[in-house]
């Protein structure tokens, strides 16, 4: 396909009128909607038309800009941060009393700090109004299970970062639509709450991204975005939910289309593309794949390469992590979840595909706690809370699976705590740290004469294969 790219060059000034017809930065646009119409091709799509689901339809005879005119960014000086955060999980506060049955339903999940959820994101937000980023990415799983009342409470939110002059950029997880999981919890019962519909999403975050897209897939949730630097986002809606909620992750056929339509258009118009999606596109996990990996990704991979996109920003494993593609020229970076141990959030540099760099960041909600004057003890500590919160989730996870299937009582408990111990380093993205302490350790002996062909013996061996380095950290640098 990259050579069909230099005929096409060759053949077309105008554009094909899948994405938007206009091609410069923000601080163009003034003059792009000033433009003679005489000269725009019938067809192309409205700037930020609010197309899709629950949208209109683009109409014909909108501006045109001959994009191979136009610089690539704007001439000021910017901050060149991206902030990338995913998984939040958020809750709204009047869908729980903090009684009995939302403590259980804390306890029983999956590491998240459910509890301080509100205290995790207002220490997030404020770091990003200090900071300023010129963009902040959310990758999808905005909400605990798609309740309306959370993706309404978190959009006010997300209104102050916004106001403080940051873009707020947001795609919809396997959590957040449709999700027959939608619950208030009111004492010792789970009482069901108004889920949230595609339509509903995209009216809610109408100004973090879909209202102010440049071009909006009429198939999904998926559109193209524009950072204040010229770089277009291409947020993917990997999400199944018009049956209800489902785990895994695809892209819709009509997708496809959609989307070499706007990579094409960002070829020419000279755009670098930063691909987003909740759903991973590399097997970042062998033993989750087919519940992380899109469908059919192969195909997704070799779109992005043939069209020059190098970078692949995605959540839901809630394991901090990154892969390059063995097939294609591409890499995968997976930032873990913000609101599990040990709550910490990506920046990344982006200055070209061929030069962009990454690292993680953890948030200081004991900090924040001070600041606020919250005597709450668990903040007051909060780094040991949240990860002793992880480590027993993860130990109670091993102890009930493994069972009687133990050698004994103790050696169910020593492989408990091995489990947890090493799960809580991979979270983090730091397994290599402890690698050799855990395969000289007592826990790991009690793991080579157990079964280790069931799903716990087999990703404990995953971990440890796969602490070769620390995956907070990322650079490229081809140039």
């Amino acid at each position: 396909m990259r050579k069909r790219k230099i005929a096409v060059l060759l053949a077309a000034m105008l554009l094909l009128a899948g994405c938007s017809g206009y091609y410069g930065s923000k601080s163009e646009q003034e003059t792009a909607e000033t433009a003679e119409t005489a000269s725009e091709p019938e067809g192309a799509a409205v700037i930020g038309d609010s197309v899709g689901p629950g949208g209109g339809v683009p109409t014909s005879g909108d501006v045109v800009v001959d994009s191979l005119e136009l610089p690539h960014a704007p001439e000021t000086a910017m901050n060149p941060e991206i902030f990338i955060a995913t998984d939040i999980h958020y809750l709204a506060k009047e869908l729980t009393d903090f009684g009995e049955a939302f403590e259980e339903m804390s306890e029983k999940g999956d590491g998240k700090v459910t509890p301080y959820v509100w205290e995790i994101l207002d220490t997030f937000l404020d770091v990003v109004v200090e900071r300023k980023p010129q963009a902040l990415i959310l990758s999808g799983d905005l909400s605990l299970n798609g309740e309306y009342l959370s993706h309404q409470a978190l959009a006010n939110k997300l209104a102050r970062a916004e106001r403080a002059g940051v873009d707020v950029v947001v795609i919809p997880g396997n959590h957040d639509i449709n999700n027959p999981a939608a619950a208030a919890y009111d004492g010792e019962t789970v009482v069901p709450a108004e889920t949230t519909n595609a339509e509903q999403f995209a009216e809610i975050y109408g100004d973090y991204g879909y209202d102010e897209a440049v071009s909006r897939d009429l198939a999904s949730l998926s559109y193209v975005y524009e950072l204040p630097d010229g770089t277009w986002l291409l947020m993917l809606d990997s999400c199944q939910y018009e049956n209800g909620s489902q785990e895994g992750g695809m892209i819709r056929p009509e997708t496809y289309e959609w989307m070499e339509d706007c990579l094409e258009e960002a070829w020419h118009s000279n755009r670098s593309v930063i691909a987003v999606a909740h759903h991973n596109l590399l097997d970042e996990s062998r033993i989750y794949e087919s519940d992380c990996t899109i469908e059919h990704a192969e195909e997704l991979e070799q779109i992005l390469d043939d069209w020059g996109v190098t970078l692949f920003l995605s959540g839901h494993l809630h394991v901090q992590h990154y892969r390059s593609s063995q097939t294609y020229d591409i890499d995968e970076i997976v930032t873990s979840c913000l609101s599990m141990a040990p709550c910490q959030y990506g920046v990344l540099k982006y200055f070209s595909p061929q030069t962009y760099d990454y690292h993680t960041e953890k948030l200081d909600v004991a900090a924040w706690a001070e600041r606020h004057g919250n005597p709450d003890v668990n903040l007051e500590y909060f780094d040991n809370y949240a990860s002793e919160y992880l480590q027993t989730t993860f130990y109670d996870q091993a102890f009930e699976e493994i069972g009687e299937n133990a050698l004994s009582e103790e050696d169910r408990d020593i492989m408990s705590d091995f489990y947890a111990w090493l799960n809580v380093y991979a979270v983090a993205g730091k397994a290599q740290e402890i690698r050799q302490e855990a395969l000289d350790s007592w826990g790991y002996v009690v793991w080579q004469e157990y079964n280790r062909e069931d799903i716990l013996g087999t990703y404990l061996e995953e971990i440890l294969e796969d602490a070769v380095c620390d995956y907070n950290v990322f650079r490229r640098d081809d140039e």
